[in-house]
């Protein structure tokens, strides 16, 4: 059995054995599976992050390939070495929908990516919503149209939510910010 298949059934036997799910477990899985990731790892998912932009505009390439760099793949650290306490509340059903999903988005990956990039992927974006409920491309990472996540208020606005909600394997169904209106 591969981390991926690993991992996913780490997060059911979380998900059944407690009542509430929470965020304290969830970090728990995830830095076990973080510790998997090499240096090498992340030097793969990035490159892999730049070809799929090859055909991205210039201006727009640029600012967003430092976002992910910085945010995505940094957070595999981040996440090693988090020792905070959280007691946030999880809801147990979304949580088990965005592991399906992510679940989902591996097995349609694994064919083409021989990378962990769909581990890094479902570790950063479980991590960032339901640990630190924040949305998973972070404030300020930029879209085509000149727009970006933004926060007003406390509340979390991303240009592209609706956009990518049917998106099989999209996490913007996991992701806690709201549609931007423009």
């Amino acid at each position: 059995m591969d981390d991926y298949t690993n991992m996913y059934n780490d997060f059911s036997n979380v998900a059944i054995a407690e009542e509430k799910v929470s965020p304290q477990a969830i970090l728990e899985v995830l830095k076990d599976y973080s510790a998997t990731i090499s240096v090498f790892d992340l030097m793969i998912a990035n490159a892999e992050m730049i070809e799929d932009s090859k055909y991205v505009q210039d201006s727009y390439k640029k600012k967003s390939i430092g976002v992910y760099a910085k945010y995505f793949l940094g957070r595999i650290r981040e996440i090693r070495d988090d020792d905070n306490h959280y007691d946030n509340g999880v809801d147990k059903e979304e949580f088990i929908d965005a592991v399906a999903t992510l679940k989902s988005y591996h097995d349609a990956e694994s064919i083409s990516s021989k990378s962990k990039f769909p581990l890094i992927y479902a570790i950063v974006s479980l991590y960032t919503t339901f640990v630190l409920e924040e949305p998973i491309h972070p404030v300020g990472t930029p879209f085509p149209g000149s727009l970006k996540v933004e926060e007003k208020d406390g509340i979390f606005y991303c240009p592209v939510k609706d956009a990518n909600l049917e998106s099989p394997n999209a996490v913007c169904k996991m992701c806690i910010a709201e549609q931007l209106e423009f």
